[in-house]
């Protein structure tokens, strides 16, 4: 089946990953079956063919259509629990917290337990005591932080766990204790991953995970993407998406319209063989799921976390922290780090590395240079997630090194970032999301989400990417925060359909407008002006020549 798209604004030229900023739009695009054939102007003549040969038509009313997009950095597993979880995201102090939860037991008193999303540590001036919800409900609570780095639990979620004094702590990890040694309620960075993840997981029947996973794919649809990197994938995870998979044959259907590009999750272990092995289970599937055997569902690399997070002073810093003195070290030390990054590279695996502060960050690049240059294999498209406390010569790096800037636009948000000044001081302040630094030093940008830690739908990115203004507080917190790092709106629409793509090697099969590529793309009612963005509204969503998505029915 061919149908013609005509009356719509096709963009097909931008500034990203690594052009100026340039956008151009075509007026016509023909769909052939799941692939594009044809984008121009609507008088050539292969339009008049196509019409010819019985083609139908699609009038678009003067609409913007771009590529399908593709989610650079997100957590699928999570983002499905995430839409059954009590949201805290409005919440401004414990009271708040206290009441929403309440709010939600009285309404769901048949769940066996209650899950929250969206805590920030600020919220509470960092406290996360157990003795501050075990009141609320008998059944175990947990809060998962705003950036899935901790989680708040109660005590009934403590003894749920098998968390006590006698508790060993995890490498790479924190359980926050009294004097005594027995645990207090929050859990953080490894032992968050390794204690509460898999608990959570074991805890939830196939049917439910299947569930949730099938839920995160039909939110992603809606919200315009036919793509996702996952970005904490583990054997549980993987499970399931198989079983959701395998129902979905069995049942007649089509794997979901969303192509999944999986990082395995590598977990610091106390030995290097334990570390490496967990690469080798990654590079062990990736030979059986690739983009050659299996585009739909695949593992493309491996994700190792150096560091956690600025609001909860766990981030790794080149200096203390300005508000306690605190200096935090990476997860990893770097000797343990450099195993595991060449094991992958001599796999064929993709290496992603999760780097907020700025030492982390330099780890990062020098364990990507290193390998870079002793490894026999070449790295394959290496890529360093979030980025947010560059120095000025490390992002000045990225491009030399041919390493991806993966950011996630929704963490830039003024309103989220009101505790910077006081945790890094002013001066540290001023290097913060230096997306335009990345793009003048030639690194190749990918834009994602990082869903469910930050809203999954574009918008609030793409504005927050452009303008540098808060789109969760649009008008009521009109603060800009280094403007001069802004994003024209081209590139960061490239970056989010062709960037993203690239970074997970998808790009011979779609993010772009283009005759031969996949007929994955979006119909937007949109202006295109960046302080218009935050507007926009997906109308459709096409997904191999599928309309898998529409907004009028």
């Amino acid at each position: 089946m061919t149908t013609i798209f005509e009356n719509g604004r096709f963009f097909t030229a931008s500034g990203g990953p690594k052009q100026p900023e340039n956008p151009t739009f075509a007026e016509c695009m023909v769909v052939s079956g799941s692939k594009i054939s044809f984008v121009g102007s609507s008088t050539d003549p292969a339009v008049q063919q196509a019409r010819d040969a019985g083609a139908s038509t699609q009038d678009l009313d003067g609409r913007l259509v771009v590529p399908g997009f593709v989610d650079g950095h997100m957590h699928l597993m999570l983002m499905g629990q995430s839409l059954t979880s009590v949201p805290l995201d409005a919440c401004r102090s414990l009271d708040d917290i206290r009441g929403a939860i309440r709010t939600w037991a009285a309404a769901h008193p048949a769940a066996p337990r209650i899950f929250c999303r969206g805590w920030m540590h600020s919220m509470t001036d960092g406290a996360a005591l157990a003795s501050a919800l075990d009141d609320l409900d008998a059944r175990p609570i947990f809060i998962n932080s705003k950036d899935l780095h901790s989680t708040w639990c109660s005590s009934a979620a403590l003894a749920e766990m098998g968390v006590d004094a006698r508790f060993a702590d995890v490498p790479g990890g924190q359980i926050a204790r009294d004097e005594a040694g027995r645990p207090t309620g929050l859990l953080s960075e490894a032992a968050n991953i390794n204690i509460v993840w898999p608990h959570v997981a074991r805890v939830a029947s196939v049917e439910e995970r299947v569930e949730r996973l099938e839920a995160a794919f039909a939110e992603y649809s809606r919200a315009g993407y036919t793509g996702v990197v996952e970005m904490a994938m583990d054997e549980t995870a993987w499970a399931a998406l198989q079983e959701l998979l395998k129902r979905r044959h069995e049942g007649g259907l089509p794997p979901p319209p969303v192509r999944v590009a999986a990082h395995w999750l590598i977990n610091p272990k106390d030995t290097e063989a334990e570390n490496v092995a967990q690469v080798d289970r990654a590079a062990a599937l990736h030979a059986q799921f690739n983009l050659a055997a299996s585009p739909s569902c695949r593992i493309a690399g491996i994700k190792v976390i150096c560091d956690g997070v600025i609001d909860a002073c766990t981030a790794a810093l080149t200096e203390p922290y300005s508000s306690n003195s605190v200096d935090c070290p990476t997860i990893w030390a770097a000797s343990a780090l450099a195993p595991v990054v060449r094991r992958a590279a001599s796999t064929g695996l993709q290496v992603a590395l999760h780097a907020i502060g700025d030492a982390a960050i330099k780890m990062a690049i020098a364990a990507l240079e290193a390998a870079a240059a002793t490894n026999t294999t070449p790295l394959r498209r290496p890529r360093i997630e979030h980025l947010e406390l560059a120095s000025a010569a490390d992002a000045a790096r990225l491009g030399r090194l041919g390493i991806t800037a993966s950011v996630q636009p929704g963490h830039a948000d003024p309103a989220i970032l009101r505790a910077w000044p006081r945790l890094l001081g002013p001066h540290r302040c001023r290097r913060a999301f230096a997306y335009a630094d990345f793009l003048a030093a030639g690194a190749a940008l990918a834009l994602g989400s990082d869903a469910p830690t930050a809203p999954h739908p574009v918008w609030g990115g793409w504005y927050t990417a452009t303008t540098r203004r808060s789109a969760r507080e649009r008008g009521a917190y009109d603060v800009a925060v280094n403007e001069e790092f802004r994003l024209g709106l081209a590139t960061v629409v490239a970056a989010q359909t062709a960037g993203a793509a690239w970074s997970c090697y998808a790009d011979g099969l779609a993010g772009r407008l283009e005759e031969g590529l996949s007929a994955d793309f979006v119909v937007l009612d949109v202006e295109w002006v960046p302080e218009k963005v935050a507007e926009g509204k997906v109308v459709q969503t096409w997904f191999e020549g599928r309309k898998v998505f529409d907004r009028q029915k």
